[in-house]
This record gives C-alpha cells, structure tokens and sequence, in this order.
C-alpha cells in the first residue's frame, strides 16, 4: 500500500515527498544503525580473539598430552635383539630401571586343518551342519588326536550349511559369519581348491569339526576334524609360547604379551631357545629436551596472541577477565611445583629446568641448565613432564575452558550480547519500516488536499476570467 501510494506522491504539491521520507527516516535511525554496526564488528572480533586464545590454549594441552600418552617423553623398553624379541613401552608406564632378561623358547601357534583339493570352489559340495568346539587337545607322535577336552565356558558352535552355502566358498563364509572362534579360507593352487580352516593361538585354542551330512546332499563330512575322524589334514597345532623370564618358564596363549613385564609389551617375533635376549632402558633425554623447547615456543606464540588482545589501549580483549585470567595463569606456570614429590636436589618448577621469564612476559630456555638437569635428573625431569606439567596444562585449560570457565563464560557473555545486537537490528527494520509506511502515508493525505486545493483554485480562477469578460 505504501509503495503504491509513494509513486504518486508529490504529485499534488509538486514537492519530491518520496525523498522527503527517505530522508526523515534516515535522520531518525541512521546514528543508531551505525553505532550497533560498530558494537557488532567490535563484538565479532571479541569473539574471534576469544575463539583463537581458547583454540591456542587447548592445542598447548593437546599437543603435551599426545606426547605424553604416546610415550615419546617416557623411558622407553629396548631388546638387545629384536629380530628375537620386540618391546614397547604400555600406556601410562614408568618403566625407570628395569632390567631383565627373555628367553624364547617356543611361540605361541594356532592350529590349522585343511581339506582335500577340488576342482571348483563353487560347486556343490554337501549339505548339512558342521559343529565346532574350542578346547585343548592331544595328539601322537603322527599328530593324530587323542583326547580332546572342550574349554570351560565355551558353548559348541553349529553352522548350518543350506542350498547358499553348498560350495567349498559359501561353507567359508558361513564359518566365519558364525564367530565360532575359527577364520576359514580357501586357498587355491594349480591343483584345485582346498578349504583352509585357522583357529587363535594357545594350547586351550585347539578345535573339533563334527560334521552331520544331509542324506539328500551329502559330503560335508569330508571336513570332519576330531578324535574319530579326521578327514581333514593337521597343518599345525596350537600350543602356548613358551619363553623364561630371568631363567623361570612362563606359558602365555599369544606372542604378544603384555603382562609378564610390568609396563613392558613383549611381542615374540621367532624362536631363539638358548639365546637370552637382555630388556634395558633407554632414557628420551633427546626428546625431553625438544619438549621443554617446544613448550617455551608454543608458551610463547600464545602469551603473544594473548597480550596483543588485551592491550590496554587498543586490545579487543582489553576488559575481559577471562583473557586476563589466562594471562595470569601462564605467568604463573613457570614458578609452579609441578614434581611434588622431587627427591633432595631434583628439580621442581620449569624455572629449574632453565625455563625463564623474560621482561616482556616471553619465555627463554638456558640450555645448559637443562642439560645438567637432564644429566643429574633425568627421571624426575622425565615424571615432571609426563605427569605434573600435563596435570597442570589440563587444570588451566580446565578452569578456563571448562563449564563454568572464565573463557567459558566471557564466550557466553559475548554470544549473549551478539543476540542482543540482532535482536535491536531487527526492531531497527521493523520502526523503519513502520516510519516509512506512516509518513508515506501522511504526505499522501497532504499531498491530495494540496490537490483538491488547486483544483479549486483553477475553477474560481476560471469563474473569475468568465465575470471579467462578460462584465
């Protein structure tokens, strides 16, 4: 209705009444709409500095615990042959003077049966159920078993083998979609196809295949694997590994053993009887020393970011109590006791690890501090770092990123405050709008009695002109 009513006005008066409005509106709202377009940006960018100091933050943390939980800052295991013997430091392990010899007697294995060869894997081979059952076996001197006992807790498998599965290819797949324990596979050569049939390593692993046939399909037991019948071949029987900790036998179900050593996985790649495999440690003097580096670099790229937000004269962050939170935080690391439990001598506190705080907040490393650091106290640098320097980036991060944080609740304070801002711009639209249609509307009202005004006017004139002439 405005719109319409505004292309003719000034039609009237002859005065620009469209322009008029234009301009009354701006007069009243245009210093409003340039101050909340001021406050927006300055809170976008609070926002984003905020944003680039919390991401900041979290990636010091991060970049610590990833270190720390891959052990590249912990004493690592090492075998003085490790084409016998494999180690590698478990999760969360201090591992500080061990010591320990490892025999490998004998590695864990998995027995393997395999049928008899056939032209076609595809072609139809029997129907019927074949049975499955876990436990331990024996065996005589031509590896035939003996006895077999099935394993405690272990329920019989049965897999049905129907008119999809009637192949040497469709009984694999539906042994292996069973979950009986075992991986069947078909192998095949020049000579045909042989169904391959693979159990997990340890003594307790072995298998028994029972096979009913389908009298209308039979052949199934051609896979048939116990004490009575063995139609399938034993290609390897499964068994324990057997290696001597320090001189004592142990038996373990896998070769790769995480329980035997505190702190060490040992994974038994061949058999070595009679040859002792030495466990030492190597100390990550390089790596604690890079970390410390790290550390000062990253500290400082951060504090950087930090103090150019809040700048007392021209940081976006300059009021904002959770930035300086942070700042305080940070300057206060380096004084902190992160090794409470550091013997006489050791070091407890970044600053004695060479770390020091420069005039203008920044972080320098005295390096030959922590090398006599390293060299005198190797272990506590080692359990400052993994432990009470992660513990302590976690509990700043935590407190000022967690629920409840001071960056945490500033991010809030600021989205709040941007809602507000789209909430007045979109009152600013709506009484624009509502002064444009209004005043639109007043001027067209004036504008047709201006009208009515010259209509009448044109008709005295004329009545005028006509008296003159006749009179």
């Amino acid at each position: 209705m405005a719109d319409s009513i505004a292309v003719t006005l000034g039609a009237g008066s002859g005065i620009d009444t469209k322009a008029l409005v234009a301009s009354l509106v701006d007069a009243q709202f245009s210093a409003k709409s340039k101050a909340l377009a001021a406050r927006k940006d300055t809170v976008t960018s609070q926002i984003s500095a905020l944003s680039q100091l919390r991401s900041g933050l979290t990636g010091f943390s991060t970049a610590l615990t990833s270190l720390i939980s891959g052990g590249t800052l912990s004493t690592q295991p090492i075998s003085s042959d490790t084409s016998v013997l494999g180690v590698g430091l478990l999760p969360g392990a201090n591992i500080s003077g061990l010591s320990a010899s490892l025999e490998v007697k004998k590695l864990a294995n998995a027995q393997v049966v395999t049928s008899g060869s056939v032209a076609d894997s595809t072609a139809a081979f029997g129907k019927g159920t074949l049975t499955i059952t876990l436990g331990t076996a024996t065996y005589d001197t031509n590896n035939v078993p003996t006895g077999f006992t099935p394993k405690s807790g272990a329920t019989p498998v049965v897999v049905t083998i129907g008119d999809s599965q009637n192949s040497l290819a469709g009984i694999a797949s539906a042994i292996n979609a069973a979950k009986a324990g075992v991986t069947a596979t078909v192998i095949t050569d020049s000579t045909g196809s042989r169904l391959s049939i693979k159990g997990q390593t340890g003594a307790d692993q072995a298998f028994t295949i029972d096979a009913t046939e389908d009298a209308t399909a039979p052949g199934l037991s051609a896979l048939a694997f116990n004490t009575g019948a063995q139609a399938m071949t034993l290609t390897r029987k499964s068994n324990d590994a057997l290696v001597a900790l320090d001189g004592v036998d142990v038996l373990r179900p896998t070769n790769s053993i995480s329980d035997l050593i505190a702190g060490v996985k040992l994974d038994l790649v061949k058999e070595a009887p009679g040859q002792t495999i030495a466990i030492n440690t190597s100390p990550p003097t390089s790596a604690l020393s890079q970390a410390v580096n790290d550390i000062v670099e990253t500290y400082n790229q951060l504090i950087a970011i930090a103090k150019e937000d809040t700048d007392a004269t021209s940081g976006v962050l300059r009021s904002d109590s959770g930035a300086r939170d942070l700042m305080r935080q940070l300057r206060e690391l380096t004084g902190q006791n992160i090794n409470p439990d550091a013997g006489t001598g050791d070091p407890t506190t970044l600053a004695e690890l060479g770390v020091k705080t420069n005039r203008d907040g920044t972080l320098s490393l005295d390096t030959a501090t922590l090398q006599r650091a390293l060299s005198n106290s190797g272990p506590a640098v080692e359990k400052m770092l993994n432990v009470g320097l992660g513990s302590a980036l976690r509990q700043i991060s935590l407190s000022l990123t967690g629920p409840g944080g001071a960056l945490t609740s500033s991010q809030s304070g600021y989205s709040r405050l941007q809602k507000s801002i789209a909430d007045e711009e979109l009152q600013i639209q709506t009484d624009t709008q509502n002064m444009t249609d209004r005043l639109t509307l007043q001027y067209a009202n004036m504008d047709a009695r201006v009208s009515a005004y010259k209509a009448t006017q044109s008709f005295l004139q004329q009545q005028i002109a006509a008296w003159t002439k006749n009179g």
